[in-house]
């Protein structure tokens, strides 16, 4: 049985949470801030994902996500009242897997725990792969990890995945479904937003090498080396 973490200073969102994790056939854990939730983490709890609120009293989402993330890397499914594309972004450096405005569906929200804990594993061509390697970019495939100049650079998972399929599939034309499709799931039900602020934070992870990722008017994407 997979364990959530539900984390939101309204009891009301964490009980619906519950009851629709419940019938899913998921364990369902409660934490009613982000401290409290920091606490959870620390004393061993083993949670399959987070499920976090941003604004919350004591200490917000991202914030909380931050600190978790140097604990344990659980992924972690934000929730908030804003979908600027600033949030979005903040979150995602944040360590943030994935990002549902509210109000949302209860059961949107489960099939997204469904994708988040069931993606992200290194696959078959990313364990029997080398090392890419392009003037001072070096991206690790089986270590996972991506170097500029010998400097390690940090990036979320999903950026990480992102990069990698890129690279798998260097020179070829990328459909936007398709990226989203092999990146974030089959059932993912996000919107294209998410695909594009993953490509704006890659862009700047990869500072002078930003130019590899090519953007296809009308199609999608492209890592060109």
């Amino acid at each position: 049985m997979k364990n959530i973490l539900v984390v939101d200073d309204e009891e009301k969102i964490r009980s619906i949470i519950r009851k629709y994790g419940e019938f899913e056939g998921y364990s369902i854990t409660e934490a009613k801030d982000g401290m409290d939730a920091i606490e959870k983490v620390k004393a061993g709890g083993d949670y399959d994902v987070i499920i976090m609120d941003v604004m919350m009293p004591e200490l917000d989402g991202f914030s909380a996500c931050t600190e978790i993330k140097k604990i344990k890397d659980i992924p972690v499914i934000m929730l908030s009242a804003r979908g600027e594309e600033y949030d979005r972004i903040h979150g995602f450096e944040a360590g943030v897997d994935d990002y549902v405005v509210k109000p949302f569906s209860p059961k949107e929200l489960m099939m997204r725990v469904n994708v988040v804990t069931t993606r992200g594993k290194a696959t078959p061509a990313e364990e029997t792969a080398e090392i890419f390697r392009y003037e001072g970019l070096e991206i690790n495939f089986t270590a996972r990890t991506v170097s500029i100049d010998g400097k390690r650079i940090d990036m979320s998972p999903k950026e990480y995945e992102l990069l990698f399929y890129l690279v798998r599939n260097k020179n070829i034309a990328l459909a936007r479904e398709k990226l989203i499709t092999e990146v974030w799931g089959y059932d993912y039900y996000g919107d294209d937003r998410t695909l594009d602020t993953h490509i704006k934070l890659l862009r700047n992870s990869l500072g002078e090498y930003r130019k590899l990722l090519v953007t296809l008017r009308g199609v999608g994407y492209r890592f060109e080396a």
